[in-house]
């Protein structure tokens, strides 16, 4: 079966494995959780009902699974704000904003058309933790959920302001000068892939000062135009058109819009592994502090940290384990190589409409003193290492993963070796990090080297030495 049960949250293939029983136990339990949780800190004789803020991407399931998922709530005594269409971002910050008890975001980010899930948050606007999504679980394993009288049943009401107010948290950035943006006259290409930033970033985009826009897959149809995944084997089309169109530079999110990835203007991926490290060498000038990715990210990031003199400090993959580890380190900056910026300032979230906002200022405050020279050049002003990522399916797969990575950590002794997140090997000119994924039934193989073949070669090395220990 397909379904993953993670801190990425309830995610399976709608009709196989994501199910209406499997959504109406998931989503029972989850309010189960808030009650309890809320009880924990009520000094009242009676319980209040949980208030929710709930969003969706633009996946052809992503309406009918909201209402229904909407109507469970409700008949367990829930108070649901409904943002209706929404980025995951966005529905983060809502929560903050109503002071709700949790959210839930209808979308399964990445993974292709017939994937959906439940993303869920706590009353911080943050993915539950590994204990907090744990203690769900087991309500869930145990079938003992609340349920609200007939008399008693919860309300819905309908908020459509905070898309605007997403936006204007990224304006008032003290950093941000959208009269500078301006005068750039920058012409950039939007690629939304029909999701949920169809709307929002080109809007963001205006808001910036970037009148010229080149508006591909945004029309929130929730049909895919290519694999939603931001990686550059999904975007031929796309780097095509940067260059033919004559763009400054183009935007790729993805559907939920919590990744960001840049292209240059000759059409070159400027890589979604470098949207943090761009953006952080930038913010690090305007509020120094410590940094904090995942094992899977570039060691770019590294090198900036060094350069700035702050520290840098990597988790498990996951955004739940990103800010953890980026609060227990207090990181001003932080996110995943995945192209997921985090900007505590704001909130605590992966957010690809902050991305466009630091990168977009980074960029032209670089040109300003660089003779105005393209996003190409700017790409080379970072520290150049190179990714491949592979992934191997685990269905028909008979040995244990697990086993294998511990038979590859002993083949590797002498090197740097990290187990807190499957295999990681550290070499001094390259790493190899392999883990089974959160959101999909595979086993992820991401390398970096300091050239493209390099990266390609230890990836495929490693794709034969794991097939053969789960042999």
């Amino acid at each position: 079966m397909s379904l993953m049960v993670s801190v990425s949250g309830i995610r399976g293939i709608v009709g196989e494995s994501l199910t209406p029983v499997i959504l109406a136990k998931y989503t029972q339990a989850y309010a189960t959780w808030l009650y309890q949780h809320i009880e924990t800190k009520s000094t009242e004789q009676e319980v209040r009902s949980p208030k929710i803020v709930i969003g969706r991407d633009t996946r052809p399931t992503g309406k009918i699974i909201l209402d229904f998922v909407k109507n469970v709530l409700i008949q367990s005594g829930c108070v649901i704000v409904d943002l209706g269409l929404a980025t995951t971002p966005t529905v983060e910050i809502a929560v903050l904003e109503e002071e709700a008890d949790g959210g839930i975001i209808i979308t399964a980010s990445h993974n292709p058309i017939e994937w959906n899930a439940l993303k869920l948050l706590n009353n911080k606007g943050e993915f539950l933790t590994a204990e907090e999504g744990q203690a769900m679980i087991q309500i869930a394993e145990s079938g003992e959920f609340k349920s609200a009288s007939w008399n008693n049943f919860g309300i819905s009401v309908t908020n459509n302001a905070y898309d605007a107010l997403h936006i204007q948290k990224v304006l008032d950035l003290p950093f941000i000068n959208t009269e500078l943006i301006e005068k750039q006259n920058y012409r950039v290409l939007i690629d939304a892939v029909e999701g949920a930033g169809s709307l929002i970033v080109p809007q963001l985009c205006h808001a910036l000062g970037i009148n010229d826009l080149v508006e591909v897959g945004c029309k929130a149809s929730g049909i895919f135009p290519h694999n939603p995944e931001p990686i550059e084997k999904n975007l031929t089309e796309t780097l095509a058109l940067v260059n033919t169109e004559s763009c400054d530079f183009g935007i790729i999110v993805d559907p939920d819009v919590d990744r960001l990835a840049m292209i240059s203007e000759d059409g070159t991926l400027f890589g979604e592994e470098y949207t943090l490290v761009a953006c952080a060498d930038y913010y690090l000038t305007k509020n120094k502090g410590n940094v904090a990715n995942n094992l899977s990210s570039s060691r770019a990031l590294n090198d900036i940290a060094k350069k700035h003199g702050v520290g840098c400090f990597s988790s498990k993959v996951g955004e739940a384990n990103v800010i953890e580890e980026m609060k227990s380190r207090q990181a001003t900056i932080g996110g995943e190589g995945n192209g997921g910026v985090i900007l505590p300032e704001i909130h605590y979230g992966r957010d690809a409409l902050i991305g466009i906002g630091l990168f977009v200022q980074a960029f032209c405050q670089w040109q300003l003193h660089n003779n105005n020279q393209p996003l190409s050049a700017y790409k080379k002003t970072f520290p150049e290492y190179h990714m491949d990522k592979q992934k191997i399916k685990l269905s028909g797969v008979k040995g244990s993963v697990e086993n294998a990575f511990e038979t590859l950590a002993e083949t590797y002794a002498s090197e740097k070796v990290t187990t807190i997140d499957g295999l990681k090997i550290d070499f001094p000119e390259a790493w190899v990090h392999l883990r089974k994924s959160n959101t999909e039934p595979i086993v992820r193989i991401y390398t970096e080297a300091k050239s493209p073949n390099e990266a390609q070669d230890l990836a495929k090395r490693f794709e034969k030495e794991l097939l053969d220990a789960l042999a």
